[in-house]
């Protein structure tokens, strides 16, 4: 699979479902490269990507040193506590606050104001990380007390399900949760973004106003 006509394709899919959706802006597109090498990862830099996402800290410091310094790195993935140290302070973007001791530990070890999305299990699926729908808002205003963690936005994982319309569904509530928080005009929490959408839900993500996509198999394929 060739990246670049990947990408054009995911690019077009994206144009025609923000158009669907009437969103003016599409979104962003990050590579989430942790199922493949070093090498396909410098090939969708050189297909001209330059945001790139990592959920594990060794795959993210290989790719990371790695690619060129005009990349932007995502780390996508849960964090455990311990680990904070070693990435917090290379990263451009976190997706996954979803607990204070994590962000008490985000705030201690951060040398500037992190860039973090706050994960919300909006499906309310037992399986996956993040925090409930109507928790979200408490949750961010208790995240006030820690100077170097600025909420961006929200991102969610939607369950991988052939039912559109139930997708969609959930992706709107994010939409609708998200312009709560930034009606609160929260100096911590602009809470301007969404993160989501990934390699079989994209192109609903679009239609809802996504932020960022975070695409792995459909942009840079699977190693064996």
């Amino acid at each position: 699979m060739d990246v670049q006509q990947s990408l054009k394709q995911i690019n077009e899919q994206l144009e025609m479902h923000c158009k669907k959706g009437n969103i003016s802006t599409l979104p962003d597109v990050i590579a989430v490269t942790k199922y493949v090498t070093i090498e396909r990862a410098k090939d969708a830099y050189n297909a001209g990507i330059r945001q790139f996402g990592e959920n594990r800290l060794e795959g993210f410091q290989q790719k990371k040193s790695a690619l060129p310094d005009d990349v932007t790195m995502h780390f996508i993935g849960s964090l455990q506590t311990r680990k904070v140290k070693d990435v917090i302070n290379e990263i451009d973007y976190f997706h996954a606050l979803d607990r204070l001791k994590l962000a008490k530990e985000i705030n201690k070890r951060a040398e500037h104001r992190v860039k973090c999305f706050v994960q919300v299990n909006v499906s309310g699926e037992t399986s996956k990380q993040g925090i409930a729908l109507d928790e979200v808002e408490t949750f961010i205003k208790r995240l006030e007390q820690f100077e170097n963690i600025e909420v961006i936005g929200l991102m969610t994982m939607a369950p991988f399900t052939d039912d559109a319309p139930y997708i969609k569904k959930l992706f709107k509530l994010l939409r609708a949760k998200r312009d709560e928080i930034k009606a609160l005009n929260l100096n911590h929490a602009p809470c301007t973004e969404l993160s989501m959408g990934m390699s079989n839900d994209f192109h609903l993500a679009a239609e809802e106003g996504a932020s960022f996509v975070r695409i792995g198999t459909k942009l840079v394929g699977k190693e064996e």
